[in-house]
């Protein structure tokens, strides 16, 4: 006996999709435009008439505007189609932690950063100035003795997931996410003094404020051929938005330069 279900039910593979579909037709249906270059991004008015942004995380939906009645007949509009709460103004989002005053937002990730220090046993010693030594040369086999592969490669996890809000350690754990196939004592070492510069800046995370030329900046650099077992190059940028960050990654080029213009 085959059963034909009359909608999609929680947890099968279909659902998903389903449900993306299903709201997808609905914001369509109160004059959303889907984002063309961010599928989870939609927009309706202008800046003229009001403008009313949404973000669609599976089924959390963070919506802004510049109109409170609009905001507030959207949320009207999605409680008596769908069952849902309002939580109010964003804190907490996906690990982010976001402080909204007058003219200001500060997103941060203190919870998160608390709980490596915690993994990593760093909670209570002497803080560092910076996440590396100055010109810090690592190196494969470095005659150290092997670390603990499990340990280095859960906090570099915690430290990548972190480094959605903090454009300072990007470099550092880059370059230490290098040798998670095999890490050694040495590269434990700097992965402690990451753990204590964050235990000084731990509150430390991207700030937008309102400011009068709003415009986009960016920023590119890279060494030359620093890497000791390879001989490339790492490339830096980091783009900001007004008056913070939007984007940003170092990254070990794919090829070797030969010089220091090719590097850049």
């Amino acid at each position: 006996m085959v059963y034909k279900l009359s909608k999609a039910l929680y947890g099968l593979k279909q659902a998903p999709r389903a449900w993306y579909c299903k709201i997808d037709d609905y914001f369509g249906s109160l004059g959303f435009q889907r984002s063309s270059c961010e599928p989870t991004g939609y927009r309706r008015g202008d800046e003229i008439k009001g403008l009313l942004l949404l973000c669609l995380y599976v089924d959390d939906i963070l919506y802004m505007g510049s109109s409170t009645q609009m905001m507030e007949e959207f949320r009207d509009n999605m409680m008596v189609k769908f069952e849902m709460t309002d939580l109010g103004p964003l804190r907490y989002f996906l690990g982010l932690e976001i402080q909204q005053q007058e003219g200001c937002i500060h997103v941060s990730r203190v919870i998160l950063s608390k709980s490596c220090l915690l993994r990593g046993g760093i909670f209570e010693r002497k803080s560092a100035p910076t996440p590396l030594n100055t010109n810090e040369k690592l190196q494969l086999d470095d005659g150290s003795g092997k670390a603990d592969e499990t340990i280095f490669r859960s906090m570099i996890g915690g430290l990548i997931y972190l480094g959605h809000t903090r454009p300072d350690l990007g470099f550092a754990v880059s370059l230490l996410s290098r040798y998670m196939n095999a890490p050694t004592k040495t590269h434990m070492g700097v992965m402690k003094r990451i753990l204590r510069y964050i235990s000084g800046t731990i509150e430390l995370g991207i700030q937008y404020t309102h400011v009068s030329e709003f415009g986009l900046v960016g920023f590119v650099d890279s060494d030359w051929g620093a890497c000791i077992d390879d001989r490339r190059s790492t490339t830096g940028w980091v783009f900001s938005l007004g008056s913070g960050s939007i984007a940003w990654a170092s990254k070990k080029q794919d090829s070797t330069a030969l010089s220091s213009t090719e590097a850049e």
